[in-house]
C-alpha cells in the first residue's frame, strides 16, 4: 500500500482545486495513483454539481462581446450563488468564452426545452420520413434509434447547452458549465443570451 504524504495531497489539490480531505481520501482510495485520484474527484465533483443545480443562483454577471467590425454583438447572463464567485477569474473566463461561442456557433435557443414543440414535431416528421426511406426494410426500432440520433444532432445545432464547446468539441457547453460548478463548488447557471448581427 502506498504511503500518502502531504506533498502528494498538495499536488492533487493544486491540480484539481478539491478540498484537502477529499484529495487525501481519493489518494487512499486509489492507492496513491494520481491519475485515478483525479478521476475519482471529478466523478465526485460532478455528482455534487448535480445536487447544487437546484440551489438559487441570484448573483452573477452579464458578459458582452462585440466583434471588431462592430457588426456583431453578444450578451450572456451567467448566474451564480455569491458575489464572491461572480468575481472569480475562472467564472469570468467562462462567461467571456460563452460570448465567443455564441458569436461563432449561432445557437437559437438556450436548452432543448426552449425549442417550440411545433418546431420539434416538424423536424422529427421530416427526419422520420428521410430515415424510413434510407433504411427501408430495417426493423422499426432500428429506424427509431436512428431518428433519435439525428434529433440529437438537431438539438446540438440549435441549443447552446447541447452544442460542442468552442474549445473542446468532445464536451458540450452544458458539460463544461457543470465541470465549473464541480470545481468552484457553487451553482452556476447560464440563464440567457442575445446574439445581434447587423441586418440579421
Amino acid at each position: 500500500m502506498a504511503v500518502i504524504d502531504a506533498k502528494m495531497v498538495a499536488a492533487l489539490r493544486k491540480r484539481t482545486g478539491a478540498p484537502m480531505m477529499d484529495c487525501k481520501e481519493a489518494l487512499v482510495e486509489t492507492d496513491g495513483d494520481m491519475e485515478k485520484a483525479v478521476d475519482v474527484l471529478r466523478k465526485k465533483g460532478l455528482k455534487a454539481a448535480d445536487a447544487r443545480g437546484e440551489r438559487d443562483a441570484t448573483e452573477g454577471q452579464v458578459f458582452s462581446y462585440v466583434h471588431h467590425t462592430g457588426k456583431l454583438g453578444v450578451l450572456v447572463e451567467l448566474g451564480c450563488e455569491t458575489d464572491f464567485v461572480a468575481r472569480n477569474e475562472e467564472f469570468k473566463a467562462f462567461g467571456r468564452d460563452v460570448c465567443l461561442h455564441v458569436a461563432a456557433f449561432r445557437p437559437r435557443y438556450l436548452a432543448q426545452q426552449d425549442v417550440p414543440a411545433a418546431e420539434i414535431e416538424r423536424e422529427r416528421s421530416i427526419v422520420l420520413e428521410q430515415t424510413a426511406t434510407q433504411m427501408a426494410g430495417r426493423p422499426k426500432e432500428v429506424i427509431e434509434k436512428a431518428v433519435d440520433g439525428r434529433m440529437s444532432k438537431f438539438f446540438a445545432e440549435l441549443c447552446l447547452l447541447e452544442q460542442p464547446w468552442i474549445h473542446d468539441d468532445k464536451k458540450t457547453t452544458g458539460a463544461v458549465c457543470k465541470e465549473l460548478v464541480a470545481k468552484i463548488g457553487e451553482n452556476i447557471r447560464l440563464r440567457r443570451f442575445v446574439r445581434m448581427e447587423l441586418g440579421g
